[in-house]
């Protein structure tokens, strides 16, 4: 690959304007001022509020406060979560030099109470065309200096038209979009609650994904412009999570 891959995305309708309104949602948020002094405090907050909506996204309707509170350690769906956020500050070099090999991590902590034959943990779906495709994908992320938004956004959406990571593919493919988010740059602390952000708008969720899958540009920018909104509303939780603290 010599062009950018993903150069042509920003000329799709809507696509750059969206982008820029993400990269303004997230600026605001890094200059909060309680961050200044908890912003670790504020990262695992959203770690553990997109762990929860990530599960939420999966069908999993367990509320925050058991979540929280521990209520929800039987509940396999949302342990795997959480253990897949938790490990985004230790794959992120991993994401950047081998992105199969972080994958394979996050299914394998995802989906461990899930399934039976614990062997395939690790392993994408069988067909030759996933891995192909992944492939492609890796390659794609090594190529492309796109705006993260963007990168992020090809990366949830191809995990997740793939279905690679049963059963947990979208609980993997969201952890992804973090991963994205702070090796590009946009997001360097895993601040966004992302996750909050498409749970908001999960009832375009589905059709956004469902445009995409159909490959046509239309369908491509209506994605990555849901995605690009979901940045807004990730952060915009965020915000929402600085200002609690900062009232104490």
């Amino acid at each position: 690959m010599t062009a950018d891959p993903l150069a042509p995305l920003l000329d799709l309708p809507g696509v750059t304007d969206s982008v820029d309104a993400a990269r303004a949602a997230v600026d605001a948020l890094l200059g909060n001022r309680t961050l200044r002094r908890r912003s670790a405090d504020v990262s695992a907050e959203s770690a553990l509020r997109g762990a929860w909506a990530s599960a939420w996204l999966a069908g999993t309707q367990v509320a925050l406060a058991d979540v929280r509170s521990g209520q929800a350690t039987a509940d396999p769906v949302v342990q795997g979560a959480l253990r897949a956020q938790a490990a985004i500050a230790s794959l992120t070099d991993t994401w950047t030099h081998a992105p199969r090999q972080a994958l394979a991590r996050l299914h394998a902590l995802a989906a461990a109470d899930l399934v039976a034959d614990t062997a395939g943990l690790g392993r994408p779906a069988s067909p030759p065309e996933v891995a192909a495709r992944l492939d492609t994908l890796a390659a794609v992320l090594g190529a492309t200096s796109a705006p993260a938004v963007v990168v992020a956004g090809i990366v949830h959406g191809e995990l997740l038209s793939l279905d690679a990571f049963a059963p947990v593919s979208g609980v993997v493919a969201r952890v992804a979009v973090r991963l994205t988010l702070v090796e590009r740059g946009l997001d360097p602390k895993s601040l966004v609650v992302v996750e909050a952000g498409h749970r908001d708008l999960h009832d375009a969720y589905g059709a956004a994904l469902a445009a995409y899958r159909h490959g046509t540009p239309e369908g491509v920018a209506q994605w990555l412009i849901h995605c690009a909104d979901a940045v807004v509303g990730g952060a915009r939780e965020s915000m929402a999570i600085c200002a609690a603290m900062a009232r104490g």
